[in-house]
């Protein structure tokens, strides 16, 4: 039996070879749901949670904090820096929802088809550049149903990571280097691209654990705990100390919270996407972004929690099982969020269906449910 292949590593930095090669006792995840079927456990969702402050420090944990997971699609808001240091905003005249649309996991609707063509159309680019695949697409099943009636094949726009792809389709067209095989691990865009995610995270290119993603480009692996950090500091940027090697950053990343805040239909989806049901449930104050395997990163702003002023935040997520039907991400990211006092009143009532969500059965009585079974305490009380 051939061995898996172990993580690629770029260049083989220290600190990231530590990270990929230091041994850990391996200890089962805690419980964070329970799918429940007339009072039957039948089957349990384990996983790790962390939230840190902006200064990346600790503030609640569940399970392990240092778990190393591969990012996914949790890189495309860092990674989109890239083109908005080259100057691209102003070259194609990008406007939020497109800014939004490519640090998306978007859901292959037609509005987020019109927005890619938009801007590929401005830069003399064909959408048949696009190297995604489109196996498995549209995610919206509306859209998807609609295509097979009419007896049409998802092109590659409508993967849920074209607008990621785009991202290194306009910085080739700004920078005059050939787009055919811009996925190459070694063509300037995705250069450029894992750079901007190196510096948001405060390492460099050379320290990354690399990986392929599903759309076939890299993805980076961190310890969740630095998930949580980068989306603290995507939560705000102007947060951190001026010395901190990720303040080149800054800018950028302020310009992609924004547009992702105003735009959270271009982040995920119209329909039965927990990211956008967040971000409208809690306008102006959440980013919400899932990857595949079940992780996701959440950019809490500052604001009230349980009625006083907090700073900002940022908590990272991972189901170990990956989740194939999301009852477990979508119960406890909005229990984690409840526990840390983001949710609570009308906004924790709309997101009653990712909550505790329900099966059905064929005459639409409720067969299961999906019921949260953890503690988020802050790591204070934890300490004795």
């Amino acid at each position: 039996m051939t061995a898996p292949a172990a993580p690629r590593q770029s260049r083989s930095g220290p600190r990231a070879a530590a990270a990929a090669g230091r041994a850990r006792v391996a200890v089962a995840p805690p419980i964070l749901v329970r799918q429940v079927r007339n009072g039957i456990e039948e089957s349990v969702h384990r996983g790790d949670i962390v939230e840190v402050d902006a200064a990346g420090r600790v503030v609640r944990a569940l399970g392990d904090p240092d778990r190393l997971v591969t990012l996914r699609s949790c890189a495309k808001p860092f990674g989109l820096v890239a083109l908005i240091e080259a100057g691209g905003i102003e070259a194609f005249e990008l406007v939020p929802s497109e800014l939004a649309i490519m640090a998306s996991s978007h859901s292959g609707e037609d509005l987020h088809v019109r927005t890619l063509q938009g801007m590929l159309r401005r830069a003399n680019l064909s959408q048949s550049l696009l190297a995604t695949g489109s196996e498995g697409m549209p995610l919206d099943a509306l859209t998807a149903a609609r295509l097979a009636r009419d007896g049409e094949k998802a092109s590659p726009i409508r993967h849920m990571c074209s607008g990621q792809h785009t991202v290194s389709l306009l910085l080739s067209k700004l920078r005059g280097w050939d787009p055919a095989d811009y996925w190459h691990d070694d063509h300037p865009s995705q250069v450029a691209y894992r750079s901007a995610v190196a510096r948001a995270f405060g390492t460099t290119p050379d320290r990354l654990i690399t990986a392929i993603d599903g759309c076939g480009v890299n993805t980076y692996a961190f310890p969740l705990r630095e998930i949580a950090r980068a989306y603290a500091f995507l939560a705000d940027p102007d947060a951190i100390a001026a010395r901190d090697p990720r303040r080149s950053v800054a800018e950028p990343l302020r310009i992609v919270r924004d547009s992702m805040l105003a735009e959270p239909e271009m982040v995920a989806g119209s329909r039965d996407r927990l990211d956008t049901s967040l971000m409208k449930a809690l306008p102006g104050r959440l980013v919400s972004k899932g990857g595949m395997e079940a992780l996701r990163g959440l950019a809490i702003l500052a604001g009230p929690r349980n009625g006083r002023p907090e700073g900002p935040s940022g908590m990272a997520l991972k189901i170990e099982d990956g989740d194939g039907y999301d009852r477990g991400t979508w119960a406890a990211t909005v229990e984690a969020l409840r526990q840390a006092g983001v949710l609570d009143g009308q906004a924790l009532r709309v997101l009653g269906r990712y909550h505790r969500p329900v099966t059905l059965d064929p005459h639409g009585r409720v067969g299961a449910e999906a019921i949260v079974s953890f503690e988020l305490a802050p790591v204070g009380e934890l300490i004795r």
